[in-house]
């Protein structure tokens, strides 16, 4: 199993009211390798949340998040950085690319703390592949500025893979394409999920996307539900 949630809840204390705001109760998800799941749910139903605590971004008030067999409760804030850089692949509605960077440096920026100069050269040649297997190669020397928004996103993409995850997460990843380029990101990851060997969990709000996947799960008043499975 690449991850499991084991009955996570998340709640927020207003303070002085008394008042408790219960986003996720008693949640639990298990992924599996070349898993394909999409997430979806009305606005504020804790999509977001859900995925910040798969990804270890967030913390639950309560449950376990496993991560490849280890209890992710047991590691520290080092230990758990480093395991969350290689092991779990982020992409987030806007793509975050420094605009300072080309295209390749900004795909490397994950890779920094790899200082082997044999396993450096054999990263920037993986972020070359894969920045030719996204349709990238021209713009490998642009900067944000130059490309468009569905090439930024596609080159996020990348970023995410650079480390060879074995899971990756996408928080709405076409919420800002048009149609086109939102179609073109959805089979880029359907087809990465098998290519890369690589288990895939998106929250969206759109139908296509979710559609595409082998799994969708409802979210809604802090319950998940499966509502599809191919």
């Amino acid at each position: 199993m690449v991850a499991e949630l084991q009955n996570i809840s998340k709640h927020y204390d207003q303070p002085g009211s008394g008042i408790r705001n219960v986003i996720l109760n008693g949640i639990s998800l298990s992924v599996g390798e070349r898993d394909s799941i999409a997430i979806v749910g009305p606005s504020g139903s804790g999509k977001s949340t859900l995925l910040n605590i798969l990804g270890t971004l967030d913390h639950p008030s309560s449950g376990r998040v496993i991560l490849d067999g280890t209890d992710t409760d047991t590691l520290d804030e080092n230990r758990l950085a480093d395991r969350r850089n290689r092991f779990i692949g982020f992409v987030f509605q806007l793509h975050h690319l420094l605009p300072q960077l080309t295209l390749l440096e900004n795909v490397l920026l994950p890779a920094l703390p790899v200082t082997d100069p044999s396993v450096r050269k054999m990263t920037i040649e993986r972020a070359k592949m894969l920045i030719e297997r996204v349709g990238l190669k021209e713009q490998v020397h642009h900067r944000p500025v130059q490309m468009s928004v569905g090439e930024c996103q596609r080159a996020a993409v990348v970023r995410a893979l650079i480390n060879q995850p074995r899971l990756l997460l996408a928080d709405e990843p076409t919420g800002s394409l048009d149609a086109s380029n939102a179609d073109l990101l959805g089979q880029l990851l359907r087809e990465l999920n098998t290519e890369q060997n690589l288990a895939v969990v998106v929250v969206t709000h759109s139908a296509e996307l979710a559609a595409g996947m082998g799994k969708i799960y409802k979210l809604t008043s802090g319950s998940l539900n499966l509502t599809k499975q191919r």
